[in-house]
């Protein structure tokens, strides 16, 4: 039970409970409401038949209000409307024109680009292998640790792929497009450049060798086609282009962080889709020829943003012959520093006010190295730039055998792709105003 708003007033700022009628006062009202409601229910029903009787039995010959009044034309009228005998005959309903086919010349020329990707996959794909590893981890069952991508380098059975797929491997499976599964053992492997060879039994399948290009005739904005397995998806392809040029990673760092700061130059920049699987696959030209091995992407959630790299195929060419022959690399050395790519010579040459706007600016001599041996000079006077000691006085190499360096990126991207520990080069350096030339027995890197 409530209270009810109706059932006060307000006296004064108090509920005042109203005084009620005498009863008879209130029967009398009940029976006059009764009467009123009931006559209201007959009016309402007398509308409603007699709505619906007009509905159901309205004479179509009487005149309406609501409808027009018909009435018959005069002869002058139908005079001048003039009927006559008519031509007009039904034909067949109107459709929109249908565009006429393209001639399949113009079709063809179309796509041409699809029959080439088409054309290259049915011929690279049987190339390209599936690599699944086990680690001693996990040796004794059958658990599957990493998968990556690699091809086929020779007729011997020698397969190339990136060392990181097969760094940690006890045991070897390659999947071919054919459907064979064979196992494979590592050749060798060569954690500065992420490259590895691994051999498969050639009497075990059949083997197609992949050509190998001259990276050095790439250029940006080439096209380029990657082919391998991403995320076990064996076959995939995709294609993009070349985004950039002599990029360098610290491949052997990202491996294990106790290799010293030597990085893998000469890297290309692709565009081209490649996702966790496609390591050690091929990037290829548009004539199905190898100019890279694909390596690593930049990413900020794991998959791929938009930028991958891959190793230029005349990494490979210096590296995967020595791994077949030693299962090792070596690498020629030098034996000087010079400062990071921030320290670009042309950044800092008004401020030290340097005879040349690119080369490599020598800050440090190592003992008993070829450049110690062959007389480089780091200098002996420095100016702080940019928080740096940077020499003003030191030696600036700006070619080795004729072919011009612009900075220290160019230079090791030289010596691992041209040259081999213990052979001669030549330097030019630039030395207290003059140009100078040198030669230099190369040593192996320690």
């Amino acid at each position: 039970m409530g209270w009810q708003f109706d059932d006060f007033d307000l006296v004064d700022g108090r509920a005042v409970e109203i005084e009620e009628p005498p009863r008879r006062r209130s029967l009398a009202g009940f029976v006059l409401g009764a009467l009123i409601g009931g006559v209201t229910l007959v009016v309402i029903a007398a509308l409603v038949f007699g709505l619906v009787g007009m509905a159901a039995f309205v004479d179509d010959e009487a005149e309406s209000p609501y409808r027009p009044v018909r009435s018959e034309p005069s002869a002058a009228d139908l005079r001048n409307a003039n009927y006559r005998p008519s031509e007009w005959q039904e034909g067949v309903a109107q459709m929109n024109p249908t565009p006429t086919a393209l001639p399949s010349e113009i079709i063809q020329q179309a796509d041409l680009e699809y029959t080439l990707l088409s054309n290259l996959y049915q011929r690279v794909n049987p190339s390209v292998v599936n690599i699944e590893i086990v680690s001693s981890f996990h040796s004794n069952t059958d658990i599957i640790d990493s998968s990556g991508s690699g091809f086929v380098f020779d007729g011997d059975g020698y397969i190339v792929t990136n060392a990181h797929v097969v760094r940690d491997a006890d045991e070897v499976v390659v999947t071919f497009s054919t459907g064979h599964v064979v196992p494979a053992e590592v050749v060798g492997l060569d954690d500065y450049s992420d490259l590895a060879v691994i051999k498969v039994d050639p009497a075990d399948v059949p083997l197609m060798p992949l050509p190998v290009a001259d990276s050095n005739l790439l250029d940006v904005g080439q096209r380029v086609i990657a082919i391998g397995n991403p995320f076990g998806l064996d076959g995939s392809m995709t294609t993009g282009i070349i985004s950039a040029l002599g990029r360098s990673l610290p491949s052997a760092q990202l491996l294990d962080q106790r290799y010293q700061g030597y990085n893998n130059p000469s890297i290309i920049q692709i565009d081209a889709a490649v996702n966790p699987g496609n390591s050690g696959g091929p990037l290829l030209n548009s004539s199905g020829e190898v100019v890279g091995v694909n390596t690593a992407i930049r990413t900020e959630n794991g998959g791929f943003q938009g930028i991958a790299f891959a190793v230029p195929s005349n990494t490979l060419m210096r590296i995967v012959p020595q791994l077949i022959e030693t299962g090792s690399a070596q690498y020629s050395w030098l034996g000087i520093s010079s400062p990071s790519s921030q320290f670009n010579l042309g950044l800092i040459a008004d401020e030290l006010n340097l005879p040349v706007r690119q080369g490599v600016l020598i800050t440090e001599v190592f003992a008993d190295s070829p450049a110690a041996r062959a007389g480089l000079q780091s200098g002996d006077e420095s100016e702080l730039v940019r928080g740096v000691q940077i020499p003003v006085n030191a030696d600036i190499i700006v070619a080795i055998n004729g072919n011009t360096v612009n900075d220290i990126n160019d230079l090791v991207a030289y010596l691992v792709e041209n040259t081999s520990p213990q052979d001669v080069v030549t330097l030019t350096i630039v030395r207290s105003g003059q140009t100078l030339d040198l030669d230099v027995t190369l040593g192996v890197r320690p």
